[in-house]
Order: structure tokens, then sequence, then C-alpha cells
């Protein structure tokens, strides 16, 4: 069974992340999306919401699981037994970033691959940065965040 691990902050879930997600999930007979801990981020959703948020907006996805982990990603990508990572890739200023990750990933953890994907080009502006600064001014995210859990994310950030 080919098993990769999608992980990311997701705070919150765009439709960026649910675009690779389509994607890696035909590519992967078991796709784990992993809402990670950064210590450069102050997230606004717990990771327990935002768990909650990517199970509503992937609803109907039948070969994904979602969870979350504190730690190393290659500590978690072992344990799940997984042989990839998915990253996904909007423009070339990711990729230095992303490439010293999948190195460190790699030299941690020699049994897991990363492969990168980039992102469709009609969502290559979003991040959540860029969703949740627009929402907190007053702007309209249509198309930006998955139509299950917009209201929801609205409410959140622009209470």
């Amino acid at each position: 069974m080919k098993t990769a691990v999608y992980p990311g902050s997701f705070d919150p879930i765009t439709m960026g992340h649910i675009d690779i997600i389509k994607r890696a999930s035909v590519m992967f007979d078991k796709l784990v999306i992993c809402v990670m801990s950064n210590a450069k981020k102050t997230p606004i959703f717990t990771p327990d919401e935002r768990v909650e948020l990517i199970k509503r907006a992937t609803a109907g996805i039948e070969n994904i699981e979602v969870t979350s982990y504190g730690g190393l990603l290659a500590d978690f990508a072992k344990q799940q037994g997984a042989g990839f990572i998915v990253r996904g890739l909007r423009a070339l200023s990711d990729f230095e970033y992303e490439f010293q990750m999948a190195l460190t990933n790699r030299k941690l953890y020699p049994d897991a691959d990363t492969v990168f994907l980039t992102t469709s080009a009609e969502y290559m502006y979003l991040s959540s940065s860029i969703v949740k600064e627009i929402i907190r001014n007053g702007g309209f995210v249509k198309d930006a965040i998955p139509e299950p859990i917009a209201e929801d994310v609205i409410k959140k950030i622009r209470p």
C-alpha cells in the first residue's frame, strides 16, 4: 500500500490545499493529512478545529485520513509507514525552503521521498495568511476557501 503524508498548518485550509489533496489522493492508496505545529506561526484555529475543518472540507474523498501531530514530520511519516511526503509549491519562492525541508526529512527518515505538486494556476496566489488578511479587512473570499467551512472560518476570523 502506497501511503503519503500531506503536512501543513492549514490555518485555515484553502482551495489551494484542496487542489493538492484531490490530486494526491488519486496518486496514493492512502493520504494522511496532518495538521502540524509551526513555532514560527501563531494560529487562529486550534489543531482540533483545523482537523475538523479539513474533515468537513474533504468529505467524500475516500482514501484520506486527517489528524494532527506536534513533533517532527519525519517521525510522523515513519509512524504512519509513509513512503512519501506531499508538498505543494505555489511559486519559485516556495522551492528553496521546501527543498531544504525535503533533504532534512530524507536524512531523518530515508524511507520517505518528498513529492512536489505545483498548485493549479487559479490558486497560485492563495495562502492561509492572505485569506486571513482578506477576511480581517472585510474582503470577499469566494473560491478561496471551501464552501462547507466558509461561514465558520469567516466567523472565527471576523467575529
